[in-house]
């Protein structure tokens, strides 16, 4: 048996970044791996450039997702100035049109482990989530919270089996943990810590469901 930290991620807006091109900011199916680290860090009162901090939390956790409900999709139109010179030509002092996605009034289950080597315990995580340093978003500062994170701690044999005890258990899982039956995909969402704004792939499983489909 294992033990697991469930989260509870809900708000009216969520958004949770892929690859970008500057003006188009898509947003993901759910929350990836650099989504809910920055998520944990920020509760464990991680600062952006204590490299040390973030790679001792990041060796310490695996995350599987569960889509409780997907939520529509909407779209923010944005202009931005002085956009970066290397996009499209354009000139550091041009204005850049932008284009925002977010989740609305979606749900997330979030079942959180200790590798095998952990520096950052699940227990320190678990407190840290019930009173954060910093306030945790949803994505983006534009997205509270509408409830606490903290759902539980549970022991469990596998993140399928520990999401399987709360709430509903019909939406598709994106978990770091394989099991029978599952799609494996590739998503390019590790921070590679020492380089700011890259991202290295990796290869997670999906156990499908009925609620993964936006409503």
């Amino acid at each position: 048996m294992r033990e697991h930290l469930i989260l509870k991620l809900q708000g009216p807006m969520q958004a949770w970044g892929r690859e970008s091109f500057e003006g188009l900011r898509p947003s993901e199916l759910f929350p990836g791996r650099s989504a809910l680290l920055g998520l944990l860090g920020a509760c464990l009162g991680v600062d952006r450039n204590d490299q040390n901090r973030q790679q001792a939390l990041a060796g310490s956790v695996s995350f599987a997702v569960r889509v409780d409900k997907q939520g529509q999709k909407m779209t923010d139109y944005h202009t931005v100035k002085n956009a970066r010179e290397d996009y499209r030509g354009l000139k550091s002092h041009d204005n850049l049109q932008t284009w925002r996605e977010y989740w609305q009034d979606a749900c997330y289950s979030v079942a959180v482990w200790n590798n095998a080597d952990a520096v950052v315990l699940l227990a320190e995580i678990a407190q840290a989530v019930k009173q954060p340093i910093y306030t945790p978003v949803l994505g983006r500062r534009s997205c509270p919270l509408a409830r606490p994170l903290f759902e539980t701690l549970l022991s469990a044999e596998s993140a399928l089996s520990a999401l399987a005890q709360v709430g509903r258990n019909q939406g598709s899982v994106y978990s770091e943990e394989n099991s029978a039956g599952a799609i494996p995909l590739k998503k390019r969402d590790v921070p590679i810590i020492h380089q700011p704004r890259q991202f290295a792939s990796r290869t997670l499983f999906m156990t499908a469901g009925e609620s993964h489909v936006p409503e």
